[in-house]
């Protein structure tokens, strides 16, 4: 598998839970303004372009001390961060649950806010920090990391919209299930390859 194509499934897993919250936002607004759509994806988009170059950053600190051990420590980051996405969302997908997306969602707030995206923003973007830790030990560079990984949530958030809109609240959890499938698939081939080599 290319690298580009890893970091296009790695992108498409860390958006999942920035297009989750967009689906529910849209569910919560009567009327979503263009303008509302295109604030909230690229907020969402933004926040996590930069948080995969903070955790960069902080692995190309310690990427040659931990050279020995760097499968595992991309295994044991993605599958974590991918596990926890899909335990959230198996217990916590109802109303008023205790991640606070269906809270966030609630008809008497208004979900384009921009104090509240920034707060969503931020929320669903830590995934992203923790993420960019494995960047130098998955050899992607850091400005076709943070561009595609902006991008492709600008993008999904967009469609998230688009969805929230029309289909419902159905498809929330089943998004953050898949994106953490996603994380965990990249987690466990990343380690597989590494063995067989070794």
């Amino acid at each position: 598998m290319s690298s580009f194509l890893t970091l296009l499934l790695l992108a498409v897993g860390l958006a999942m839970d920035a297009t989750a919250v967009s689906v529910a936002s849209a569910l919560a607004t009567p009327r979503v303004r263009a303008r509302d759509a295109l604030l909230l994806s690229f907020m969402f988009g933004l926040f996590q372009a930069l948080m995969p170059v903070i955790g960069w950053v902080l692995g190309s600190q310690f990427a040659g001390a931990i050279a020995a051990w760097d499968h595992w420590v991309t295994f044991v980051l993605l599958s974590g961060i991918g596990a926890k996405m899909i335990h959230e969302a198996l217990t916590h997908h109802h109303p008023g649950g205790p991640d606070g997306k269906k809270d966030d969602a609630a008809p008497e707030r208004n979900p384009f806010q921009f104090g509240r995206l920034t707060l969503m923003a931020l929320a669903t973007s830590i995934d992203a920090l923790a993420a960019g830790v494995t960047l130098p030990l998955l050899e992607i560079r850091l400005a076709a990391a943070a561009a595609v990984i902006g991008g492709v949530t600008f993008v999904l958030c967009l469609l998230g919209v688009s969805i929230g809109r029309r289909f419902g609240e159905s498809l929330e959890g089943k998004l953050d299930i898949f994106g953490g499938l996603v994380l965990i698939g990249i987690g466990v081939k990343t380690l597989i390859e590494h063995l067989s080599a070794g």
